[in-house]
């Protein structure tokens, strides 16, 4: 296949004509500039919606670029996680070492903005000059009286998956330090949904109106206090289960408490994951409302969802998003309008995830593993594929390409989860789609 390196040609298949033969989780290939990101990327992605903490990165001011105000993380109360802190360190600092300046920024900002705990993100620099982040985040917890969790962010240890699992060991440390003596029994954690356009509270309502409390939310429009006692409730629901499913694990050793995986994303996947929840509580009165809870939202949104199928169908997409879960949503989720999916991938897929797409595409998709920019040029063109679903890193590419886009990453604006946000999202493919623009631009 044209543009793929040799080393990378097991990482692509094409249904009907490649023997299923995925490799996948292994590092990037040198020279096929990954849309992967970084580990410090993947270890903000997961702590920085915690709205009542201070995020610190300790380590060249190039690194909190990462950080301002990209993501559409709402929240309900105080903004510090909109704030991007660094250390900022000089070359002074790495030849003679940072933990004073870490210690100063640490102490000016607590003393500031009373934040209710703290992270420090220790990026690439640090790792090679070896400054010990534990000591000083330890030292400043006993002086302060909040807890200092050091997060090992430091890009040459792997990829953005990994820094999932390092945001995971640092919210685990928070929980099981509070009581939890008022939670029902009837009660859950959201894990991996980040509130993007507000989405973690669409969520919530949904539980509320079922009759199940909510203790947290993890990460989204999170608090401290709420994750500390993250331990006392009955069930843990994980949505995006490439960053959350660490937690979950160490959740249920620890502590014991069981946990599903679920999407929100789409009439179906919603209405499942909804169910799931009931089942297992095991409730006839929570299974009666959301029943009613589905019929009456199903109600209001199908129809005008149906409303752009006549436009959209037989349009092809080309998906490609971080962890393969919400690929499969994603397909369903089109199918509901005609659309269909020539070329799927994800940046964090295992065997398994990619075996389950086999199944759900049609006969000539090609499914990708940790693909590159010139791979998902060359088969969205082969494939004439109207419009791209992605991030932000696929945007420009997309544009340039002369095909419309759709972001369903952490940095749009329009909430896309639950069954309004099927409508939005149909809306926002039916615009972008149908637009006169592309009239105008000459594919390449």
């Amino acid at each position: 296949m044209a543009g793929i390196l040799i080393q990378r040609e097991k990482q692509v298949f094409r249904k009907g004509a490649d023997k299923f033969d995925m490799s996948c989780e292994k590092n990037s290939t040198a020279g096929s500039v990954s849309q992967r990101a970084c580990v410090f990327c993947g270890s903000r992605v997961v702590l920085y919606p915690i709205v009542d903490a201070l995020h610190l990165i300790h380590g060249p001011i190039g690194c909190a670029s990462y950080t301002w105000d990209i993501r559409g993380a709402l929240s309900s109360g105080r903004q510090l996680h909109r704030m991007s802190f660094s250390t900022d360190l000089q070359e002074k600092d790495v030849v003679f070492g940072g933990e004073k300046r870490l210690y100063q920024s640490l102490i000016e900002l607590i003393d500031k903005y009373k934040p209710k705990s703290a992270f420090v993100y220790a990026t690439c620099i640090v790792g090679i000059i070896g400054d010990d982040v534990d000591a000083v985040c330890k030292r400043v917890s006993n002086e302060k009286g909040i807890p200092v969790f050091p997060v090992h962010s430091e890009g040459f240890k792997g990829t953005k998956k990994d820094g999932y699992k390092t945001a995971c060991e640092a919210l685990f440390k928070l929980v099981g330090t509070a009581e939890t003596k008022d939670i029902g029994k009837f009660s859950i954690n959201i894990l991996g949904d980040f509130n993007i356009a507000g989405e973690t509270w669409m969520i919530r309502d949904y539980y509320n109106r079922m009759g199940v409390e909510v203790v947290s939310t993890i990460t989204g429009d999170g608090r401290t206090d709420d994750i500390r006692r993250a331990h006392g409730a009955s069930l843990n629901v994980v949505q995006c289960s490439g960053s959350m499913m660490y937690l979950a694990k160490m959740m249920k050793e620890e502590y014991g408490i069981p946990f599903m995986r679920v999407s929100y994303f789409g009439i179906e996947d919603t209405s499942d994951a909804l169910l799931k929840v009931a089942e297992f509580f095991k409730d006839a009165g929570i299974t009666v409302k959301t029943k009613e809870l589905i019929k009456e939202e199903t109600d209001i949104y199908l129809p005008e969802i149906y409303k752009y199928r006549d436009n959209l169908k037989g349009k092809k997409t080309t998906v490609y998003v971080g962890g393969a879960f919400k690929a499969f949503s994603l397909i369903k989720a089109l199918d509901v309008v005609g659309m269909s999916v020539a070329v799927v991938g994800s940046q964090t897929g295992n065997q398994d995830d990619y075996a389950r797409l086999k199944k759900m595409c049609d006969e000539g998709t090609i499914i990708l593993d940790d693909s590159n920019p010139v791979e998902l040029a060359n088969f969205s063109l082969e494939k004439k594929v109207d419009i791209f679903i992605g991030g932000v890193k696929e945007r420009p590419m997309a544009y340039k390409l002369g095909i419309g886009f759709c972001d369903h990453n952490h940095h749009r604006k329009e909430a896309l989860t639950g069954f309004k946000g099927m409508l939005n999202f149909v809306k926002e493919v039916h615009s972008s789609v149908m637009s006169p623009v592309w009239r105008f631009t000459n594919r390449k």
